[in-house]
């Protein structure tokens, strides 16, 4: 097997994240965007070590498991993996794929654990609470487009008007908006010029909330009447949801994030409420929250499930421990919490985080939490509060590693650790056994159908049988 060799060959099995193993004459190569039995020809793009890794040309023969795509925009959107798979399929990779990690992180581990599979999400379509659309052409110098990033394209974008990830609100927003700025120029990536970026779109599950944003630079002169037409026009849309408010985003940055220079309040506010589990949450434009709100809420009691009575009552019949919820974002799992606990102790590095948790710990009328800002690593040395509980859901990258040694050092009985990308928490979960922590269950949690992104929980205990070493 050569680089620049193409190639033919079956998909054998698919590891995360949506990594495919293609078995051919001439070896084995990793290829991303397959299915398992799939037959694919690629060409190999790298060869080091005995490792070989290819990009996918075309598929052959589409695999045994695979049926008609309910999204038309599947193969040519890159947002979706498995839209070809049934759902049940979609959850036994991915359950597979994190039993696989697990079982290679805690391979040292002496004690028993459990692992309980994957719990699937409550619903399978219309089930993403926000989105991000891009604005640009579908090739150079097409027409304008709105929506999802083409496969394997930076620039390209596919306008998903008939996108299966989002209820019928978000496609009549996208199509309208489309339409509404044909014949108006968009941010070109490589030239810095243009107006139009993106459009973000987030709607409540529970309440139908809907907040809309668009995203453009100052690079247009007399955009007023513009915007005013547009926000009229998308009040007047036959939607299910009711929106909340229609914001102007002015977003200069050469870099390709959706971020704010400068916002504007067209119509109504700029939040929306979304209720998880009984509690109440004021969400803006660019909070964290789960994007799967129905998802969310199998993810956090579980999670609470996990923790058990690890917060229980003291002898006065009142809660007695400290629980340190660690990248807590906007919150929810601290609030959750809080009625078992004397008090929690929120830190999340997005100041905006931050003060949403607090506004919301006071919506629902918790005085027991506490939210710092700041990263973990620096704050852990200033909080005066030793924990009997620590909660951790970090960022993708997972903990750091220095953190990692601070939060080790507490001591602690046992932890639960949230992880939105398990490879990460494979990673940590190493360094937790090294020092005296063995893991007694984990379970799989899809908050993502479609897509190859899994969430993983799983409870850690101080061992009774090892002795504790330097991270």
């Amino acid at each position: 097997m050569k680089k620049g060799q193409v190639l033919t060959g079956i998909v054998e099995k698919v590891d995360f994240p949506n990594k495919g193993l293609v078995y051919t004459e001439e070896g084995n190569c990793v290829v991303k965007n397959v299915l398992p039995g799939q037959k694919v020809t690629f060409i190999v793009q790298k060869k080091r070590n005995g490792r070989a890794e290819g990009r996918l040309l075309k598929v052959e023969e589409n695999s045994p498991l695979e049926q008609k795509s309910p999204c038309p925009h599947f193969g040519e959107c890159g947002g979706c993996a498995y839209q070809s798979l049934p759902y049940q399929e979609q959850c036994k990779i991915k359950e597979m794929q994190v039993k696989k990690l697990l079982e290679g992180a805690l391979a040292a581990q002496s004690e028993a654990w459990v692992f309980e599979g994957i719990k699937e999400s409550p619903v399978k379509t219309g089930y993403r609470n926000k989105m991000e659309f891009s604005f640009g052409d579908s090739y150079k110098d097409g027409p304008l487009a709105l929506g999802m990033h083409k496969r394997g394209s930076f620039y390209d974008i596919v306008t998903v008007k008939d996108c299966q990830i989002v209820d019928e609100d978000y496609r009549r927003i996208l199509g309208f908006t489309r339409d509404y700025f044909e014949g108006e120029s968009f941010y070109h990536r490589l030239k810095h010029t243009g107006y139009l970026r993106h459009l973000l779109v987030r709607k409540a599950v529970k309440t139908g909330e809907i907040l809309i944003a668009l995203v453009t630079t100052s690079q247009r002169e007399n955009e007023e009447t513009l915007l005013d037409e547009w926000k009229n026009k998308l009040l007047n849309l036959n939607l299910t949801g009711k929106v909340a408010g229609i914001l102007h985003v002015v977003n200069n940055s050469v870099a390709d994030v959706v971020q704010s220079d400068h916002t504007d309040i067209l119509y109504g506010q700029d939040y929306f409420y979304e209720e998880l589990l009984g509690l109440k949450f004021k969400i803006s434009l660019f909070s964290f929250f789960q994007t799967n709100s129905l998802g969310a809420e199998v993810l956090y009691e579980t999670a609470r499930e996990y923790i058990g009575d690890g917060v229980s009552l003291g002898k006065d019949g009142k809660p007695e421990k400290i629980v340190f919820d660690l990248y807590s974002g906007t919150g929810t799992i601290a609030q959750l919490m809080a009625p078992a606990a004397k008090k929690v102790i929120g830190v999340e590095i997005v100041e905006e985080a931050v003060e949403a948790a607090r506004r919301n710990a006071e919506l629902n009328g918790l005085h027991n939490c506490e939210f710092i800002a700041g990263d973990v690593l620096k704050v852990l040395d200033e909080i005066e509060e030793k924990p009997d509980m620590i909660i951790l859901d970090p960022p993708r990258d997972g903990i750091h590693p220095k953190a990692l040694k601070k939060i080790i050092g507490y001591g602690i009985d046992k932890l639960v650790y949230i992880s939105c990308k398990p490879t990460s928490l494979a990673r940590d979960l190493e360094v937790f056994l090294a020092n005296g922590y063995v893991a007694e269950r984990a379970v799989a949690v899809d908050q993502f159908p479609w897509t190859a992104n899994v969430e993983t929980v799983c409870l850690l205990s101080k061992s009774q049988s090892e002795t504790a070493i330097d991270v």
